[in-house]
Order: structure tokens, then C-alpha cells, then sequence
């Protein structure tokens, strides 16, 4: 079940579609989706699931690594997204994204966001799973009577 948070969808995709580079912040993974839409004759736009990092600055730096022929961008917008990634084409919000990847006329960079998308909604489906079983997870509760 995903959250029932009342959200801007206008000003989210109005974020999306001025950002030069923004970061999708998630409720039910850590994992971050990174959206890099500047393009050069060699490089298209970037969608990439990265691991959060501690600092704005460390971002800019991991950005760095994985754009170098790009100059820092002016500014990174955060994005947080309360709700399932998977909820991302749901509400048209991804549509709005594909739109600005396939715009930029990098046919590759199309299939990598639609991959990263889909990499994001397995990392979410796993930790649920691992929820569930108890993978990492500690239980408040337990199933079986406390000793008295």
C-alpha cells in the first residue's frame, strides 16, 4: 500500500522540467534516482539509482565522477517522493521525465532511465520482502509470548 500524502504534482514536475540536475528522494529505499538532464554531442542525459551520501558536497563530488565532462551544476534540486517509486508513472510524473530525456535525442539514455526506474522499484520490492521475513530488519513486537 502506498502512502497517502497529498502532493504538488504541478510543482513537482515544474521542479523536474527546470532542473538541470535534481535528486528523487525516496520513503521506502535509501537509495537515491539522480536526474542529470544536460546533454553534450557526446554525452546524453543521466538517470542513475546512487547511494545516499552525507553532505550536498560529497553529491557534487560523486556527480563529478560520474559526469566529468561536465562543469558542476549551479545548483542540484532535491525532490522528496513519499510514495513508491513504481507510483512515479502512475501519477505522470515519469512520463514528464521521459519527456525531457527523449527530447534531448539520446535514444540510449531513454532505455537507461526506464532501467534505473526499474532498478529502483526491484531495491523497493526487495526491502520490503526483507521487511517482511525479517533480513535485516528488528521486530518490536514478537510472535511468540515473552517470557514472564
Amino acid at each position: 500500500m502506498d502512502n497517502d500524502f497529498n502532493i504538488d504534482l504541478v510543482d513537482i514536475v515544474a521542479s523536474l522540467q527546470s532542473a538541470e540536475v535534481a535528486t528523487l528522494r525516496f520513503v521506502a529505499v535509501g537509495h537515491r534516482l539522480i536526474l542529470d538532464f544536460r546533454t553534450s554531442d557526446i554525452d546524453g542525459p543521466l538517470v542513475k539509482v546512487v547511494e545516499p551520501v552525507k553532505s550536498i558536497e560529497e553529491r557534487y563530488r560523486t556527480l563529478a565522477r560520474m559526469r566529468p565532462r561536465f562543469a558542476p551544476p549551479e545548483k542540484i534540486t532535491s525532490v522528496w517522493w513519499p510514495r513508491f517509486a513504481a507510483s512515479l508513472r502512475s501519477t505522470g510524473v515519469w512520463n514528464e521525465v521521459m519527456a525531457r530525456i527523449t527530447d534531448a535525442g539520446h535514444p540510449e539514455a531513454v532505455r537507461r532511465a526506464e532501467a534505473a526506474l526499474d532498478e529502483l522499484i526491484a531495491l523497493e520490492a526487495s526491502q520490503q520482502k526483507d521487511a517482511i521475513v525479517g533480513s535485516g530488519f528488528r521486530t518490536l513486537w514478537s510472535a511468540s509470548p515473552a517470557p514472564r
